[in-house]
């Protein structure tokens, strides 16, 4: 006999294949991160409440950050290539990139990603980068949600949200307060198009066709700084610093130089990579360049001219940091000079 019986599965919700995709994480986070001397419990995946034991921090001071972000409608070009495997670093990066600009350690992440039907080869490729991310920060991915919603995201859609916390001595925390006249703003160089301005890319793709030596500069994943900026915090060599996200350069930058003091861009300094240079080219005028790409430069920091040379040497020699710009004092908060060179 047929009967009309139902279910939470029959509803497009799979709780057995989500607690098999669990029991994944659990098994790949033991392997991916040396258990700390200090822990006095066991913080495994799966739990209520995710837990990290801060006591063998030896961090006189300290305070807690914390950022929360996603990546935006680079998940759509993800799903259009069927690339999986970096967009959780892309995920990671956005967070972290953001918890260093006030010279935190990255501590922990946490994930959510919701889906329409959950599909565990692809979700295990989206952790796979996700786990990257973290081993490339420094932090430990200590728990998640994985939401299964039939009807809110539809066929194969997906949204990824990441939140991560860090640590810091109070001494330490970076802020545009330590910033002075005369200081030189220096560029690190991007790894792309990183995780904003994918909303225009994708009108123009709809127009356009990419090169193929171009396409695969789309999804290349957002560089994670937490390395050599901690390096440089620690020895006390810069003063302040951003992260080059949506708003472009000077939007984010401004956010880091005092109200008494203005900033200075020399715009014809900046190391345009090809991706932008074919963006451009689609009749996108300068400022909307400016201000939705992140150009060439994914961070910058607001250093003593003096310690520019220790500096450089902190870097490996493909992300070594240039000078674009100067703090000074004047009546135009912001100054430009020159123009890009596409």
């Amino acid at each position: 006999m047929k009967t009309n019986e139902n279910s939470y599965k029959k509803s497009g919700v799979n709780i057995s294949l989500a607690n098999k995709l669990v029991k994944h994480i659990s098994q790949v986070s033991k392997k991916n991160v040396k258990k700390r001397k200090f822990n006095s419990f066991v913080d495994e995946i799966g739990g209520f409440g995710s837990l990290f034991d801060i006591s063998g921090y030896k961090i006189k001071d300290p305070v807690i950050v914390s950022c929360t972000d996603g990546v935006g409608t680079k998940i759509d070009l993800a799903n259009k290539f069927q690339k999986f495997d970096t967009i959780g670093i892309d995920l990671v990066a956005m967070c972290v990139n953001d918890l260093i600009v006030q010279g935190a350690q990255p501590l922990f992440f946490l994930d959510y990603i919701a889906v329409g039907k959950l599909n565990l080869v692809k979700t295990k490729k989206i952790l796979k980068g996700i786990f990257k991310g973290c081993k490339l920060s420094g932090c430990k991915l200590i728990g998640g949600e994985t939401a299964e919603m039939p009807g809110i995201y539809h066929k194969d859609k997906f949204d990824l949200a990441g939140f991560s916390v860090g640590i810091v001595s109070k001494k330490k925390i970076l802020n545009k307060t330590k910033v002075k006249k005369k200081d030189v703003i220096l560029a690190i160089p991007s790894n792309g198009i990183h995780s904003n301005g994918f909303s225009l890319v994708r009108s123009i793709l709809k127009k356009h066709k990419i090169p193929k030596n171009l396409k695969k500069e789309l999804l290349k994943p957002t560089k994670i700084y937490t390395k050599e900026i901690l390096k440089l915090n620690s020895k006390k060599l810069i003063n302040a610093a951003a992260h080059i996200t949506g708003g472009g350069l000077v939007e984010n930058l401004i956010r880091s130089v005092p109200q008494n003091l203005s900033l200075n861009l020399d715009l014809s300094k900046i190391k345009i990579l090809k991706i932008f240079k074919w963006l451009k080219s689609k009749n996108i005028p300068d400022n909307e360049m400016m201000r939705t790409f992140n150009c060439g430069v994914g961070f910058c920091i607001i250093v003593s001219k003096k310690n520019i040379p220790q500096i450089i040497k902190l870097f490996p020699k493909n992300c070594r940091p240039y000078e674009i710009g100067f703090v000074s004092k004047s009546k135009n908060k912001v100054n430009l000079k020159n123009s890009f060179k596409w």
